[in-house]
């Protein structure tokens, strides 16, 4: 028999079971699209893990106080980071563009009968160049309000807004955002610039306001009041823990350029060791080794989830099997009057393979359809940016048609190897 014969004599029996074929073909469809949107949500939670680290800046290393096991001593802490150790790094490490180092709290800041608890960064203006962020209105503070301990802040864009008021957005549904390229711009009711906010009762200027940076996994970059780290240390109880110095908790560097951040990462480590003579002080970590953990998390768990998904598929294919089975056991009148006219076990071999393969490809092609659709919402009403490769489409549609062509050759070949005399006398 002609393949082309074949294919659609397969196709008018399933279409005469429309609905046992479309049940039996459910397995593949929910396994396809479960596959395809695990894959999709996947690749969406990678990029946009790699955009929240690329929101701290470009090549970008972060000195932290401690190893990870020191930091969980609680009654020994481990020796602290000081001020000297971020200036010798920018003086002595050749690949190093830019030091910026910082000392963390959390005060209420008041402005009229507006207030919140914020974090406060104490830093120095070399922040702005390291963690890649301009102002969207005003200045950052520079080094005389750092020589001179000046009683000036930055806001950040959540912050200002909570204090001076915005305008409502002109674009329904968006939030107005602190970028001057921005199509829906904040307006402030007040003019920040000069405006002064009160923290621990000693009035503070604000002589600047952050382009928005958006959350970094739960922590909000425009929820923030920026400082001198001299002022937010002399006059905010910034405590001095060693006697070496300021202690800092976080030293953040920025490398020359991509190919530098090796080097720089173990220059740093030297130069530290060499002044702490110990390795235990602190740890660093890169960009790009944040974005590997991540991504490699983000790997294990797509692919952990997509595995679950395809056990769908094996149901499916089971569910096939099991229909055919049924379907060899209700035309066996029809095997045995197709061998009886002269049809090869060839033949009707070819036949139920075709039917099976059928209901895999039909299956797969829907149930991909359908993850589109899924990663197509997630797309529309979460920050991720879900995508799949065609090749990925293109593999799916073709796993659903190599399990419907497995799970079909068991039933074909009862079916091709029925006795047509034993099948004619069936009343089956």
């Amino acid at each position: 028999m002609h393949i082309g014969e074949s294919i659609k004599m397969a196709w008018q029996t399933l279409n005469a079971n429309r609905l046992r074929s479309f049940l039996t073909m459910l397995g593949i469809v929910i396994g396809n699209a479960s596959v395809i949107a695990m894959i999709g949500v996947g690749e969406g939670g990678k990029r946009y893990a790699a955009g929240q680290f690329q929101s701290l800046g470009t090549n970008v290393l972060f000195v932290i106080t401690g190893s990870d096991s020191t930091r969980r001593n609680i009654l020994n802490p481990p020796p602290r980071l000081v001020l000297s150790d971020a200036e010798a790094i920018a003086q002595q490490v050749p690949s190093v563009k830019a030091v910026a180092p910082e000392v963390r709290g959390t005060e209420r800041a008041t402005f009229n009968d507006r207030f919140r608890t914020t974090p406060l960064i104490g830093t120095t203006p070399e922040y702005s160049q390291v963690r890649d962020v301009d102002t969207y209105m005003g200045r950052f503070f520079d080094h005389q309000d750092l020589k001179r301990r000046a009683r000036v802040v930055t806001l950040g864009c959540d912050t200002a807004k909570l204090f001076f008021g915005s305008l409502p957005s002109p674009v329904p549904g968006k939030e107005t955002e602190c970028k001057k390229d921005s199509p829906n711009p904040v307006q402030f009711v007040i003019n920040p610039i000069g405006q002064h906010i009160r923290i621990r009762g000693t009035a503070y200027e604000v002589i600047g306001i952050m382009e928005s940076k958006g959350a970094f996994l739960g922590f909000n970059q425009d929820d923030t009041i920026l400082l001198p780290l001299t002022t937010m240390v002399s006059r905010l109880g910034g405590r001095n823990t060693s006697p070496y110095g300021i202690a800092i908790q976080v030293i953040n560097i920025s490398a020359k350029d991509d190919r530098s951040v090796s080097a720089a990462k173990f220059q740093v480590e030297n130069l530290l060791k060499l002044r702490h003579q110990t390795d235990d002080t602190f740890t660093i970590r890169t960009q790009k080794d944040a974005i590997e953990i991540v991504g490699n998390v983000t790997t294990a768990l797509t692919a952990m989830l997509a595995a679950i998904a395809g056990i769908s598929l094996l149901v499916g294919g089971i569910g096939i099997m099991n229909i055919m089975l049924v379907s060899v056991a209700e035309r066996t009148q029809e095997i045995g009057l197709r061998k009886a006219i002269g049809a090869s076990q060839r033949d009707i071999l070819t036949q139920f393979l075709i039917e099976a393969v059928i209901l895999g490809t039909i299956g797969g092609v829907l149930g991909t359809s359908l993850g589109i659709g899924g990663i197509v919402l997630v797309a529309a009403f979460t920050p991720l940016e879900t995508t799949i490769s065609g090749g990925a489409i293109w593999l799916a549609v073709g796993v659903s048609s190599a399990i419907g062509l497995f799970f079909g050759v068991f039933p074909a070949r009862q079916a091709a190897r029925l006795d047509p005399i034993v099948a004619l006398r069936s009343n089956v």
